[in-house]
């Protein structure tokens, strides 16, 4: 721990403090201070003013809260966002996207579309995103010149994407990138073997050893769709979840996205080996793949993340919107209104992330020591009054636009709804011109 007694960088004074841990607290006239890029003092108002400080802000009418984990996303697909909707999933994927991914992708794409994304996110709260894409390399690049948190995702599938020839490169060249970021403060590096349907047991059995020996976490499409499940039964009499256990991939590192199908088997293996589940409520709802039952899992035990999956499958990168969709959704599908409460619905979208992530040591609640990753929602606005509950009025009634300040370890990326590291004049030509490129076929 730092010197309690040296100055602090900067003091933040906000309306609210919503720590996450403990649960369901809400602080009032408290302030939380940072030194080199940690938290160092939460503590009440007039105790924090005694503390020296290089900078001192106050946030009137602002909730200061651990900044968003979106735990599953593509983020260069944003260049994609809109290019075929209202589609089945699987009509979607091999007759649009496929085929678009394999004439368009590139370093460039990747880049752009990956600059793009975490433009959108951080301007929404968002200071830590998984992605799972291609080129990843790239991506980790873009993540280290923003100055946002990431895990990277290398992608593994049995045929050629972009970028390896076949999913042996695909596993070398990642863990070539997780030897060359093992040190990075920022970024972790990950396996994403695509879905059960795309890779074959030696392929997952390649990515487990690996991910044992590299302390790397293991995130994959899992269950997306009653036809994914249908089609494994048909054709090995297994469930895909199942087939998983089996191989020995489920367990603490292992992440788990969408879940829409979850059998009493299914919740038990959940249970048993402490694996995550990313749930994506919007993107499940857009290509009608289904309902995670987010409620039952949590009462069960599981640890529940959220992600808001890719741009041209939701279409937007609101983290905050895709938790206010999950509360509600839960309470439907439950057939509960008490189901999955706004305090437990930004627990979700922060630490409960965060340890899907294996970051919960790092980040995901704002205790003393953990690195200042921070969010400042403007709650002053009329649409947000009167304030009986804060986090309340934040899932229900606040809208990514409130978003004013974001800091990841300490430094400032987001100040007044402004970027700090991002030129969004740019980024907006940039992505008209790969617009107009891919309308032209």
């Amino acid at each position: 721990m730092p010197d309690a007694k040296a100055p602090l960088d900067l003091l933040l004074l906000p309306t609210w403090i919503v720590p996450v841990e403990p649960a369901g607290v809400v602080l009032r006239d408290h302030a939380l201070g940072i030194r080199d890029g940690r938290i160092a003092l939460l503590a009440p108002r007039a105790e924090a003013l005694r503390h020296p400080a290089a900078e001192t802000r106050e946030l009137p009418g602002m909730l200061l809260a651990p900044g968003l984990v979106n735990a599953h996303g593509h983020a260069a697909m944003s260049l994609f966002r809109g290019l075929a909707d209202d589609l089945p999933l699987m009509t979607w994927l091999q007759e649009h996207i496929w085929p678009a991914e394999a004439k368009w992708v590139d370093e460039g794409f990747v880049r752009t579309g990956t600059e793009l994304a975490i433009a959108e996110q951080l301007k929404g709260g968002i200071s830590c995103l998984s992605d799972m894409y291609f080129h990843p390399k790239i991506a980790c690049e873009v993540v280290h010149e923003t100055g946002v948190r990431a895990q990277i995702c290398v992608p593994v599938l049995d045929f050629p994407i972009p970028g390896a020839r076949d999913a042996e490169e695909a596993i070398r060249k990642g863990v070539a990138l997780h030897d060359d970021l093992k040190h990075h403060p920022r970024i972790r590096v990950a396996f994403g073997p695509h879905a059960p349907y795309t890779v074959s047991d030696d392929k997952l059995e390649n990515v487990l050893m690996l991910a044992e020996e590299l302390d790397a976490g293991i995130q994959m499409h899992v269950h997306e769709t009653a036809f994914e499940v249908q089609q494994a039964l048909d054709k090995t009499g297994e469930r895909p979840l199942a087939r998983l256990h089996r191989l020995g991939l489920l367990g603490p590192r292992f992440q788990a996205v969408h879940m829409t199908q979850v059998n009493d088997e299914d919740l038990a293996l959940l249970v048993e080996t402490n694996s995550s589940v990313i749930h994506c409520p919007e993107s499940n709802l857009k290509l009608a793949s289904g309902f995670c039952p987010v409620e039952r899992l949590w009462q069960a035990g599981v640890n529940v993340a959220i992600g808001t999956d890719g741009a041209a499958s939701n279409n937007d990168l609101d983290l905050l919107g895709e938790t206010r969709t999950a509360a509600l959704l839960a309470k439907a599908v439950a057939g509960q209104a008490t189901a999955l409460d706004a305090h437990r619905a930004l627990r979700m979208a922060t630490l409960n992330g965060a340890r899907a992530l294996g970051l919960e040591q790092e980040i995901g609640s704002l205790e003393l020591g953990k690195s200042a990753d921070l969010v400042a929602f403007d709650l002053s606005g009329l649409a947000q009054q009167p304030v009986y509950e804060p986090v309340s009025q934040l899932i229900y009634a606040t809208g990514r636009d409130c978003v004013r300040h974001l800091w990841v370890a300490g430094k400032q990326l987001l100040d007044s709804g402004r970027l700090t590291r991002l030129d969004e004049g740019r980024l907006a030509a940039a992505a008209g011109d790969w617009g107009r490129r891919i309308a032209k076929g």
